[in-house]
């Protein structure tokens, strides 16, 4: 098999060339410390021999597995040159096809030398036939435009197209390359990339003071990777970027991926910094929009728990949003929303923060969701995390396909859900239970909580001690202390207030028609029990006790669904079930006499 003779030369003096022949001479791993490993290789066009070649990491599996193994002759489709610090040219390979492998091989192809650049090699082979004329041209970044005159004679002597031309970032600066053949051990780069997921402002507040980020996923041809930017990279850039249009990057900081905060497919991540630059591009048809790899609802019950994956599917039905407290005492919203697929099965997926503010589901759009986590939890879910992109309704073909599907035939079937939960344990929205059914089936005594849904009236509230004076600040509701002149100490975020803010620790007992149970209600749910926020409650109780009275007077012998978490703990020796309501939704009747009805049909067969 012909080698492109001097296919070498050309690479070491930065000239653009494409689809070349040559043979592996020498692959070996280098160790990337606490990074990927690397694999840099040795290879020849018959002529010359160079040392300056690596794989980018995503074809590190062909070093792992010897598919590249020495004297395999190969196809190099697409690269990139870098040029290090020292002036010296790295050239990354991005796509790469062996043409015939080692064994096929009788060995090394002619008498390659080492290449040096800008000198005469070591030793000299004799001419062959017909060699390929190769230009002598100063160094000069890949983007110079390609029609010089040694351009011109190359790529015609050569046979071969060159790399379709990168743009020219704006005011002159680095060269364009790919998103693929980034890694922290370069200098000066520009990438051109479509923003494909923008988060909201996410702000912390601990002993070193606050702060603010927001993070955004951007895609080019040759992959995908995060940009996150803290404090002050949030005042300067979070207006400018727009989720859908394409922009200029360069001079960020590269480190190692954390892989368990993202579900993006880059060994590296991208930080913002007081150098960086990102400017608008106008020309942008030729960068792709998000790429999503979906898989069925079907086949989620096939796959592992906390994987990340890309669904697509109709809105069959959406619940109204809520609040909950999380562990670190901040407030977020959520929403679940149902989606169906044609496999027949709906999946309950939880959307969060804004996202769960502003969905609506209005019409049972399609919704697609790229980088969803899979859980266990109520059978099989699923949740859109922070850096999972949700987008409505897409201009994609399996949108278009699932919509015709659905309403043509699918809104008529009796579809299953793959979140529902039979048995005692386990959670979930679906795994309803009388009061006697928790006490006889002894939930919450296992390792882990239970979690069940019931209808139950309320008979009886605590009112003492169901209110707290708590930080003012957005993301902690700890206790605070009353310092006897004006002001309020909290020791979580050690500091002073002038102010606080109510918030709500509720003890109810529930009863249905077998038995009752005392449950704590936080926040959310008991304003939805007392039908009043706690700020007014708080108002209420300083300045007229009557009008407070009167408030859990009105709420006794309502009735509500509950779903709550039960666990078996143990206090001063004594253990107990403490019962937790989680979420708190006024009947619908509606719903709950079609329940009935199916409950009636199953004992009936």
């Amino acid at each position: 098999m012909k080698l492109s003779e001097g296919a070498i030369e050309a690479l070491a003096n930065g000239h653009p060339v494409s689809d070349v022949v040559l043979q592996l001479v020498n692959i070996r791993k280098i160790d990337g410390g606490s990074g990927p490993a690397r694999f840099r290789a040795m290879m020849s066009d018959g002529r010359y021999s160079m040392t300056s070649f690596m794989l980018c990491t995503q074809l590190n599996y062909m070093a792992e597995d010897n598919t590249l193994a020495p004297h395999c002759i190969c196809l190099i489709k697409r690269h990139v040159t870098n040029i290090l610090k020292d002036g010296r040219r790295v050239v990354i390979i991005l796509e790469i096809q062996v043409l015939k492998p080692a064994d096929q091989v009788g060995g090394k192809i002619g008498e390659p030398v080492p290449y040096t650049e800008g000198q005469k090699p070591a030793a000299q082979q004799p001419p062959q036939s017909n060699p390929v004329p190769v230009p002598r041209a100063p160094l000069q970044p890949q983007n110079n435009n390609n029609n010089n005159e040694a351009n011109r004679g190359f790529n015609r002597d050569m046979g071969k197209k060159p790399l379709s031309n990168m743009p020219s970032t704006p005011g002159g600066g680095s060269k364009v390359v790919p998103i693929a053949s980034l890694n922290p051990y370069q200098s000066k780069w520009t990438i051109r990339a479509r923003v494909t997921n923008k988060s909201t402002i996410r702000t912390w507040s601990n002993s070193r003071g606050d702060g603010k980020l927001f993070s955004m996923e951007i895609v080019d041809e040759s992959g995908e990777i995060r940009v996150t930017g803290f404090n002050q990279e949030v005042d300067k850039f979070y207006e400018l970027i727009e989720a859908g249009k394409v922009y200029y990057f360069s001079r960020a900081s590269l480190k190692i991926a954390n892989k368990q905060y993202t579900s993006v497919k880059n060994d590296y991540e991208m930080t913002l910094n007081g150098e960086s630059s990102i400017i608008p591009c106008e020309d942008s048809c030729d960068v792709p929009m998000v790429q999503c790899d979906f898989v069925t609802i079907g086949d989620l019950e096939m796959k592992e728990k906390d994987s990340i994956l890309d669904v697509i599917g109709v809105c069959k039905s959406v619940e109204e949003v809520t609040r909950l407290t999380t562990k670190t005492n901040r407030e977020v919203s959520k929403r679940n929303l149902n989606l169906m697929d044609m496999s027949g099965k709906v999946v309950t997926v939880t959307l969060w923060g804004e996202e769960a503010e502003k969905f609506d589901g209005i019409g049972q759009p399609v919704v697609a969701i790229k980088g969803a986590k899979l859980s266990d939890f109520g059978g099989r879910s699923l949740s859109a995390s922070f850096s999972s992109t949700l987008m409505i309704n897409p201009d994609i073909p399996e949108a278009y396909k699932l919509r015709g599907w659905y309403d043509k035939e699918g809104h008529a079937m009796d579809a299953q859900s793959l979140t529902e939960v039979k048995g005692g344990g386990g959670g979930g929205n679906t795994n309803w239970k009388s009061l006697s059914d928790v006490k006889t089936e002894h939930l919450g005594h296992g390792e882990k909580a239970d979690y069940y849904t019931c209808i139950a009236t309320i008979v009886y509230l605590r009112k003492e001690n169901c209110l707290y004076q708590a930080c003012p600040s957005q993301d902690c509701n700890k206790k605070v202390v009353d310092q006897q002149n004006g002001m309020f100490r909290c020791e979580k975020c050690d500091k002073e207030f002038p102010n606080f803010k109510y918030r709500l620790i509720l003890s109810a007992n529930i009863a249905d028609y077998g038995d009752n149970q005392w449950v704590t209600c936080f926040q959310e749910s008991a304003e939805a029990i007392l039908g009043q926020n706690s700020a007014y409650l708080g108002q209420l109780k300083e300045s007229n006790e009557a009008a407070f009275d009167e408030v859990f007077q009105q709420a006794n012998f309502n009735t509500f669904i509950f779903r709550s978490r039960v666990k078996l703990e143990t206090y001063n020796d004594e253990s107990r079930i403490k019962a937790t309501v989680m979420e708190v939704k006024p009947v619908d009747h509606k719903e709950y006499s079609k329940r009935l009805i199916m409950n009636i049909r199953k004992l009936a067969n």
